[in-house]
């Protein structure tokens, strides 16, 4: 794809704080891309608690059947706890992983000057398996991994599978021979010896085609605790789903909180879905506080991902241009969110990006 093909990218606000943050980012990224002369076809879709409204549905089939020709898409945080119950009331999140194959949940953490993180010089990245694991939406094709077969017993399956393991494992290789070189596996193989067993097992057999990468693997219990005390010493982590989420949300405390907590979807497809990690904050909504850092760095790491894989220099540019200019806004006291030791709101801090957007 050359940088003068438009790239088809949709705009999903999910819920609450998403009809504030997504708008910021892409803001952002529309600025961005007249920067660099990136054309972009944008394309605004229903989803969430405004969709069962408007369309009768959380995922509209409207909204389905439009993904697919897109290359990538912004999806807002999605509120779906206070969802009602119902079969057109579901989850958008598992449904859009699963669909779309988008296996990685690329979850980096950054720490920056002033805005009340714990360690300094922290610059390390959790690749999470994002289909399978404990997580009963999305580990089977028909029915649910987790069931109750008296009132007293619950069972909950955890899935684990070569191909799941083997691939989020090569995901998480690649980026580190683009980072420092060094990965990390998490697993607690001591005790799940055959489910973490195999998924070390492909980390292992991986490891022998990439020579040039430092691996090691550490027990999740004890990767908890170094998380804490030395994050400085980790670069790529890759991890099966349940241990990644836990452990990416406790590295964002380490930087400032969620709203610090960017995160990308991506597979071995050509689409590419950019999601923060932290939910809906329906207590925060419509205040207009929202950090919407997360959801701009999501949408950044979207457009470098797109530029490199459509052969998109603009696209990489962009993008850069976009982190040089989120990093001299969260410089400025006044600009940054209160969550982060600021003075500023989700406008503020918007405003001061765009400022410093530069070629």
């Amino acid at each position: 794809m050359s940088s003068s093909t438009p790239l088809r990218i949709g705009i999903l606000d999910g819920d609450d704080i998403g009809h504030e943050i997504v708008p910021a980012a892409v803001d952002i990224a529309r600025a961005a891309a007249e920067l660099h002369g990136v054309a972009i076809d944008w394309k605004p879709l229903p989803i969430g608690a405004r969709a069962l409204q408007t369309h009768g549905h959380t995922m509209p089939p409207e909204t389905m059947d439009t993904l697919p020709t897109l290359d990538g898409w912004i999806l807002g945080p999605i509120g779906h706890r206070a969802y009602p119950k119902g079969p057109n009331a579901i989850n958008p999140h598992p449904i859009l992983r699963k669909q779309f194959n988008l296996f990685a949940n690329v979850r980096p953490t950054r720490s920056y000057p002033g805005i009340g993180c714990l360690h300094d010089d922290v610059d390390l990245v959790i690749v999470r398996e994002n289909n399978e694991g404990f997580q009963p939406d999305r580990n089977m094709v028909a029915g649910s991994g987790e069931f109750r077969p008296t009132d007293e017993v619950t069972l909950s399956v955890r899935v684990i599978t070569r191909t799941g393991s083997r691939r989020v494992a090569k995901a998480a290789f690649e980026l580190a021979r683009q980072r420092r070189k060094h990965l990390t596996y998490v697993h607690k193989d001591t005790v799940f010896k055959l489910s973490c067993g195999m998924f070390v097992e492909e980390c292992k057999k991986l490891a022998a085609e990439y020579p040039d990468v430092l691996v090691d693997d550490v027990i999740v219990d004890t990767f908890a605790m170094r998380l804490v005390r030395d994050p400085q010493s980790f670069d790529v982590v890759v991890t099966t789903n349940m241990f990644g989420d836990i452990l990416s949300d406790e590295a964002a405390g380490l930087v400032g909180g969620l709203g610090m907590a960017p995160g990308l979807c991506i597979g071995d497809g050509d689409v590419a879905m950019a999601q923060a990690t932290h939910g809906s904050a329906p207590d925060i909504a419509g205040r207009g506080i929202a950090n919407p850092y997360a959801m701009i760095e999501s949408t950044r790491m979207m457009f470098e991902w797109l530029g490199h894989s459509r052969n998109n220099s603009g696209a990489v540019r962009m993008a850069h241009s976009m982190s040089r200019a989120t990093t001299a806004a969260l410089a400025d006291a006044q600009a940054r969110t209160g969550d982060i030791r600021g003075k500023g709101n989700t406008a503020a801090f918007t405003q001061a990006v765009l400022r410093n957007m530069k070629d």
